[in-house]
């Protein structure tokens, strides 16, 4: 679980609509990510819930006055906005929607709306015909241009039983937006990170492919964690099941050729290079047009190499990290690599001790220095210190550099 909303104050509007209760559910997971979440009714969303699942979920009390009383340490909505690193309204009524757009102030989230100088994300929810209005479409144009956070809505079933946009969007991914909104101070704000994952396939024919075991956990891991560091990442994705960071560019491909020609496109203009991806070695060097049919004498692939995209991709200033998943002699292999293909970093691990699971051991590599071993811990936290060396290696070829 990312650390970057640990100990960071947030406050959470909740509007009058069908979707207040899935409020508690994001409440909830704002908490359990360490966040210390001040929740904000409207006098319409009391209609649809209480403030005791909030107050039970958050520790914390809720508020649906703006009329409470001042105490030395609290100053009502004014104490609160001051404080916050981020506000999200959800659901975001139109009513309320109208009135943050031209200013109006009449209960306690739109008063700490005013007063809030923090990120503010507004996630729309309501009847599509509504939400497609033109006044509520430029009073959402007129909360983007002043840089406010509109995530959603989604399209689906609602309420009123038409199917149409107007949906809140998902938990998870208004969660991804409240951190999106609190890195974007992050140490590595304006940076640009390409970073590969999962497997690639090479066909054999149109029915069977060649691939590897990688579920692409860590370089979705990875992705995740230079989001939360503030950098704008880029994910070239072979096939996985896994949901991709919300924040992230995604570049979905499936072939080592494919991902060698994204990765070309995208390290044109990036800083950071991370190739978690398991990319294939050789594929067959002729594909079948037709599936290849059974019979009773042996069948012979002949194989071809793939280019090797690392060691391919040179460019000044450009800072390469690679990764060696070895069944013998790892760390030797981790030098050689990290010397052939000029990399700043290599992550060497036992491959089938690491591919699929959730853990990983480590070795970290770098140029002129001695292996670090890293001990057994979630592939999120390993994410972690790999941005951390990231952040470090880029400081000092900053340094380097004057």
């Amino acid at each position: 679980m990312s650390r970057l909303l640990n100990g960071k104050h947030l406050v959470l509007g909740v509007c009058g609509g069908i979707a207040a209760y899935k409020a508690i559910e994001l409440a909830r997971d704002l908490t359990l990510s360490g966040a210390l979440v001040d929740v904000m009714l409207t006098r319409s969303a009391l209609e649809f819930v209480r403030p005791l699942p909030f107050e039970t979920l958050t520790r914390r009390k809720v508020y649906t006055e703006v009329f409470v009383p001042w105490t030395d340490d609290l100053h009502g909505h004014i104490s609160m906005a001051e404080r916050a690193d981020a506000m999200i309204v959800a659901p975001a009524t139109a009513n309320t929607i109208a009135k943050l757009a031209h200013g109006l102030a009449d209960d306690m989230l739109t008063v700490s709306a005013l007063a809030c100088t923090a990120p503010l994300i507004v996630a729309p929810a309501m009847d599509h015909n509504m939400y497609l209005h033109p006044a509520t479409q430029e009073n959402l144009r007129i909360l983007r241009e002043r840089g406010v956070r509109i995530i959603g809505p989604e399209r689906g079933a609602l309420a009123s039983g038409a199917v149409g946009f107007g949906r809140l969007s998902p938990v998870e991914r208004l969660v991804e937006a409240v951190r999106a909104a609190c890195a974007v101070s992050g140490p590595l704000a304006g940076k640009r990170v390409v970073v590969s994952a999962g497997p690639t396939r090479e066909s054999i024919d149109p029915i069977r492919f060649v691939s590897n075991r990688s579920s692409g956990k860590m370089g979705y891991r990875i992705a995740d964690a230079f989001l939360d560091a503030g950098a704008l990442v880029t994910l070239i994705s072979g096939p996985t099941a896994l949901r991709p960071p919300g924040e992230a560019n995604l570049i979905a491909v499936e072939s080592a050729r494919e991902m060698a020609e994204a990765v070309a496109t995208s390290a044109g203009d990036a800083d950071v290079l991370v190739m978690a991806a398991a990319v294939a070695d050789y594929r067959p060097a002729v594909v079948a047009s037709q599936k290849i049919k059974k019979s009773d004498s042996d069948l012979t692939l002949r194989m071809e190499r793939t280019t090797d995209i690392l060691a391919s991709t040179n460019r000044p200033g450009l800072l390469k990290v690679g990764f060696a998943a070895e069944t013998q002699n790892l760390l030797a292999s981790a030098h050689d690599k990290l010397a052939r293909k000029q990399l700043d970093l290599i992550v060497a691990n036992e491959g089938p001790t690491t591919m699929g699971s959730e853990e990983s051991r480590a070795f970290f590599l770098t140029r002129g220095n001695e292996p670090e071993e890293m001990s057994l811990m979630p592939k999120s936290d390993l994410a972690e210190l790999i941005v951390e060396r990231v952040i470090r290696l880029l400081g000092n070829s900053v340094t380097h550099q004057r």
